[in-house]
């Protein structure tokens, strides 16, 4: 009887117990961020929103001209839905953007969330190309620096990152080009494809090096990466910047703690230091960094495919702005700023999940 008495008792240190604890704390994890996901993505919905109607351009009279009659300018404003009180108009355009409508571009004639399709995969494609190249060089960078504090390599390091801080990138951009293109001849042209290829080459991703590798033309598939260097290598050194410096800053500052302490006073060299103790310990704050490099990445990369006339979603929304296209302006804010958004979410979600595992 006793027996059974004490098999009924619930016992914290059962380890069955801990499986339904650990998903009972997950699902509260991702309750948090999902609502604090929704309520970010209606905060920027609403300011971006808010901006473009206390902006001065009117977007009925952009859509018909300047020289349409009376008549024809209400029409617009009664199909847009600007004869509405503000709330009225937000919800309604909080309706249409959840449905994936973000309206009709006035300078393209398309729809807005096609024109983001079209033009979103090339700025993606630009970004994880920068990045992967920024996160190699920047963490390597950071890492020899730190371990040859003072040296010439932490004079290298610390001299890349001043002047990728400092240096404007569009500046850097035109330098290249003139360099690279215009004198040496060993960079193609702006753009993704030659001439030849564009045709040639049937968009199915939109991700350039993707469909020319899936047409088969080796040709193609390599006038594509041509084309991506120049643009991804200055992206990158602008993002290995900020990851070198605080890499480096970050193996720094553990140098100190007291678990390095010991492992050296037990003989541990300097690379089993960093590599097995340091790194692990740093895992967190170093994915955030990247995260946050790649998604301004994402969102800053329109200098530098004005420069290099990249059909990115960049270059979409500078043409917009010029042109005063509030659909459009809109349609690509929002999904830029959501996808930042996501990614912090992400982010902090996977930090968090090292950090956890860290303390387990």
């Amino acid at each position: 009887m006793q027996h059974a008495v004490s098999r009924s008792l619930p016992d914290p240190d059962n380890s069955r117990q801990r499986p339904r604890w650990r998903e009972l704390s997950l699902l509260g994890s991702f309750l948090k961020w999902l609502s604090s996901f929704a309520v970010t993505l209606l905060g920027l919905a609403l300011v971006t929103f808010a901006m473009t109607r206390l902006s001065p351009i009117d977007p009925a009279l952009q859509m018909v001209g300047d020289h349409a009659s009376q008549s024809t300018y209400q029409a617009a404003r009664l199909e847009l839905g600007l004869d509405q009180p503000l709330p009225v108009q937000f919800l309604r355009y909080l309706q249409q953007a959840a449905s994936g409508n973000f309206g009709q571009s006035i300078s393209t004639g398309q729809p807005v969330a096609s024109d983001i399709a079209r033009t979103f995969p090339a700025t993606i494609e630009l970004a994880t190309a920068a990045i992967i190249i920024g996160s190699l060089i920047g963490l390597s960078l950071g890492i020899a620096a730190a371990m040859r504090q003072g040296g010439l390599i932490d004079a290298i390091a610390r001299f890349i990152s001043l002047f990728g801080y400092s240096v404007p990138i569009f500046w850097l951009g035109l330098l290249m080009l003139l360099l690279f293109y215009a004198r040496l001849h060993w960079a193609p042209g702006p753009g993704r494809l030659d001439v030849m290829f564009q045709y040639t080459v049937k968009p199915i991703t939109g991700f350039a090096l993707v469909d020319t590798w899936m047409s088969g033309k080796a040709g193609a598939f390599r006038d594509a990466l041509a084309h991506l260097a120049l643009p991804a290598i200055l992206l990158a050194f602008h993002a290995l910047a900020g990851i070198s410096r605080l890499t480096r800053a970050s193996i720094l500052s553990e140098l100190g703690q007291e678990y390095v302490l010991t492992a050296r006073a037990k003989g541990a060299g300097m690379k089993t230091v960093v590599f097995i103790h340091i790194l692990p310990n740093i895992a967190g704050t170093l994915l955030t960094v990247i995260a946050l490099a790649y998604a301004s990445l994402l969102e800053g990369a329109v200098l530098t495919e004005t420069v290099f006339a990249w059909p990115g979603i960049g270059r979409y929304l500078t043409t917009a702005m010029f042109s005063g296209d509030m659909p459009a302006i809109l349609g690509a804010t929002l999904v830029v700023g959501s996808c930042f958004v996501l990614l912090n979410a992400l982010t902090d979600l996977a930090a968090d999940r090292i950090h956890r595992g860290q303390i387990r």
